[in-house]
């Protein structure tokens, strides 16, 4: 999944979404959307999908996290940081949700996510201390 903007790769390995889940998260309707910044120095932005068993069998797992890469694939390029891994995690209403509601749950996360990752003061309480505290 690589747009023509930035370079956006598919999370694939366990211990990429384990270390994601340790990141600040946000929950916007249908999405729970974390965001790691790795900060490894690259301006590579890494995504991720999944979608538990509460949210359906797996043909509506698949049609979540169908819908999911669809709005990160419009969203990202524009809203993501550069050096950060994003997973978005499907709950209950993501098979079914509205489109234009679903990109605007994905939307409001991701701004939410940077505008708590640029301040220092607005810290999540699932984020480790920052070293200058």
């Amino acid at each position: 999944m690589t747009g023509a903007h930035q370079n956006i790769e598919r999370l694939k390995k366990r211990p990429d979404f384990l270390a994601a889940a340790r990141a600040p998260s946000c929950a916007r309707g249908a999405v729970v959307l974390q965001a790691r910044d790795r900060a490894d120095d690259t301006t590579l932005i890494r995504v991720g999908f999944t979608a538990t068993r509460k949210v359906g069998g797996a043909v509506i797992r698949n049609r979540a996290k169908r819908r999911m890469r669809e709005a990160a694939r419009v969203l990202l390029p524009q809203l993501a940081k550069p050096g950060f891994d994003y997973v978005l995690i499907a709950r209950n209403g993501a098979p079914t949700r509205p489109w234009l509601r679903l990109l605007d749950d994905v939307k409001s996360a991701l701004i939410s996510l940077a505008a708590e990752s640029d301040s220092p003061s607005r810290v999540s309480p699932r984020a480790p201390p920052s070293p200058s505290a």
